[in-house]
């Protein structure tokens, strides 16, 4: 079997960078989102606050009493859904094979992605350096050939790190690691291992399988492959790729038509190595286009188009000219896409009241 290449990504506190990130003036304080009040409970922090030891699900009352300064702000969920559906359509245009663990970490398969040399540790970056400018907080990221070495790697550098975990580095790696770093091992598994004399993962490949299967049943054997860096998990994909879309930001307007169209040639060509990759077998059912300009004004357009497999230049030309009524308009983004048509969506006849 081939070795995998598996990246494990992580925001780096997430609603407090969200909440950073919308507010300048918060950047230098110690925050904590959520807390608020006589029974509030910090959602997460920033890392001036981690210093004087505010954690998340830590009652509010308790962390102010730690960091008498704390600024306390209410959580707002739908600008972190907002975020994360920014970060998780950056992971995805790498590669289909994401597993978003939650609104702010996901796993990502890339072992047969060949863009940026076929090396894992450049997609990482390039990830994170998307992420940083086009969203405007910092994630970290692990590398590794598995998931459980992805994830331990990505909280290594904390924050905004890069942290990689070679083939050929993994037994020296796991030995010196402490078991509290291990999946499943919470104080009283970690005061039960002490007990036995084991602190790191060389002393649980020393102690054997036998003896953790007798002592912890079926947590023994997966903490004896654990010891020794080995995790045959796929990364599991529980969403269907419904589009695939290109889009640049200019770091200096384009002055009008006549630009857009010079860009959206290259633009098709993007795509379509995009579509080459993920989707050519999908049958294409739209075609979108999609515009920012320099007021940060964001207009949309799509049109039914079918029979399509390798979408041209020409194709788009006749939607960005309906798209843009004001030819001399600066522009900012520009972006367009395909939307596939979903043969395998099951049919169902609607009761009359339903």
């Amino acid at each position: 079997m081939p070795q995998r290449k598996i990246i494990h990504v992580d925001c780096d506190c997430f609603y407090a960078a969200v909440e950073m990130r919308d507010d300048p003036t918060l950047r230098n304080v110690p925050l904590a989102v959520g807390g608020a009040g006589g029974r509030g409970v910090v959602t997460t922090c920033n890392y001036k606050a981690r210093a004087f030891g505010v954690r998340s699900a830590m009652p509010g009352g308790e962390a102010r009493r730690l960091c008498p300064d704390l600024v306390t702000v209410p959580t707002d969920m739908a600008r972190y859904r907002a975020a994360s559906q920014q970060v998780m359509s950056i992971l995805r245009e790498l590669t289909d094979l994401v597993e978003p663990l939650s609104l702010d970490e996901a796993f990502l398969d890339v072992s047969d992605i060949t863009d940026h040399r076929g090396s894992a540790t450049l997609m990482a970056r390039y990830l994170r350096e998307r992420v940083k400018k086009e969203v405007g907080i910092t994630i970290s990221a692990g590398v590794a050939p598995n998931k459980f070495l992805a994830k331990i790697a990505s909280d290594w550098q904390k924050p905004d790190g890069l942290f990689v975990v070679k083939p050929e580095d993994i037994d020296g790696f796991v030995r010196e690691l402490k078991v509290e770093k291990l999946f499943g091992v919470g104080q009283v598994t970690a005061a039960k291992l002490h007990a036995l004399g084991v602190q790191t993962c060389g002393d649980l490949q020393a102690l054997g399988a036998d003896v953790l299967i007798e002592r912890f049943g079926k947590q023994g054997y997966r903490l004896y492959e654990m010891a020794h860096g080995r995790d045959e998990r796929p990364v599991v994909v529980s969403r269907i790729a419904k589009s695939v879309s290109v889009e640049r930001t200019f770091s200096k307007d384009l002055p009008d038509m006549a630009a857009c169209e010079t860009v959206l040639a290259s633009l098709v060509a993007d795509l379509n190595l995009r579509l080459s990759r993920k989707g050519r077998e999908k049958p294409i059912h739209k075609l979108f286009i999609k515009i920012r300009y320099s007021d940060f004004s964001t207009h949309t357009l799509e049109r039914v188009r079918g029979n399509i497999r390798e979408p041209a230049f020409e194709d788009y030309l006749p939607l960005l000219t309906e798209l843009v009524t004001n030819r001399e308009r600066p522009v900012r983004l520009l972006g367009l896409g395909v939307r596939f048509r979903n043969d395998d969506a099951p049919v169902t006849q609607l009761r009359l009241f339903d």
